[in-house]
């Protein structure tokens, strides 16, 4: 049902039709009013939202209390999807500017899905190998 929404993320570039039907069984939209937080810095991660309608704003606070305003992210925008992969904390608050509406795969359904399609898991991989790839590449032609 939502597999059109995950195959435009980049961490699910690559995955078959049917790997993306086994992810997005276990996904759910959810509706959020204006002013409603999706995610708070800090907090452990729940899982992967992509905006379906409506926009959302991203600020991230520095340890000295500073408000840093970061961006707006509308339609196919996909937020918090390094917290399917590890439990770290949210590294920014996102709120919802408008009415809006988001694909939610929840982290233990996520993995759950790659415990059920194991291939995912390799292609995930290769995915995440290829982007620490092009970081080492431009931190070397910076260096």
């Amino acid at each position: 049902m939502f597999e059109d929404a995950l195959a435009q993320v980049p961490l699910f570039q690559g995955l078959t039709r049917r790997e993306l039907q086994v992810l997005s069984a276990n996904a759910r939209e959810r509706e959020y009013p204006a002013g409603a937080t999706l995610m708070r810095q800090g907090e452990t991660g729940v899982g992967l939202f992509i905006i379906t309608s409506g926009m959302v704003h991203v600020s991230q606070t520095s340890a000295a209390g500073e408000t840093h305003e970061l961006s707006d992210f509308g339609r196919g925008a996909a937020l918090g999807e390094l917290s399917l992969l590890d439990d770290m904390p949210r590294t920014a608050t996102v709120v919802a500017k408008e009415p809006t509406k988001a694909i939610v795969i929840p982290v233990w359904d996520f993995r759950a899905s790659l415990r059920e399609a194991p291939d995912i898991s390799i292609k995930l991989l290769t995915v995440l190998s290829h982007r620490l790839r092009a970081v080492e590449a431009q931190s070397a032609s910076h260096g």
